[in-house]
């Protein structure tokens, strides 16, 4: 994965993305999860996290593999766990992580954390936070895999979601 590059994701990427979302949509109802089965994310979602420069995309030769939004300090369903956070301090939450059709199990995930916490340390921050649904399990793998913490509950658009946190350092 020499020829990967990360860089924030541009208002024409959008063309890109979310074709990528639909695929994951479909992908997970068939495998018959509940997430991203409500509507969200969406077209709006997306063009939202580019807009305020949260939008990210990993690129090899040009072309887009995968996308995640990744935000500092805000995420009010955080605000209010069912269970304590690790610490109370500034945090880096990445949200909405896809992977095109065809490139899963490449470990794009495993990168898109590692440079969500690069961007953390960078700017002073030392406290990951992640949110997922129940019946995602390649996301709570690669949570465990990662060192990430289970603390709780949040609930995010009205459904009850898995939290976790990793402390860097």
């Amino acid at each position: 994965m020499k020829n990967l590059t990360f860089r924030k994701a541009l208002p024409q990427d959008q063309t890109i993305i979310w074709p990528l979302f639909q695929d994951a949509i479909l992908r997970r109802a068939r495998e018959g999860s509940e997430q991203w089965q409500d509507g969200y994310p969406n077209p709006d979602s997306i063009a939202a996290d580019i807009a305020n420069g949260n939008g990210y995309v990993v690129t090899e030769n040009e072309d887009i593999l995968a996308y995640a939004a990744i935000i500092r300090n805000d995420e009010p369903a955080y605000q209010n766990i069912e269970g304590a956070w690790l610490s109370e301090q500034d945090f880096v939450v990445l949200h909405r992580i896809v992977v095109a059709k065809g490139q899963t199990g490449r470990g794009l995930t495993y990168s898109i954390f590692k440079f969500a916490e690069e961007i953390a340390r960078k700017n002073s921050i030392f406290s990951m936070k992640v949110d997922t649904n129940f019946d995602n399990h390649a996301m709570l793998k690669i949570l465990k895999n990662l060192g990430y913490t289970y603390c709780g509950e949040v609930y995010y658009r009205g459904s009850s979601r898995m939290a976790f946190e990793k402390l860097l350092s």
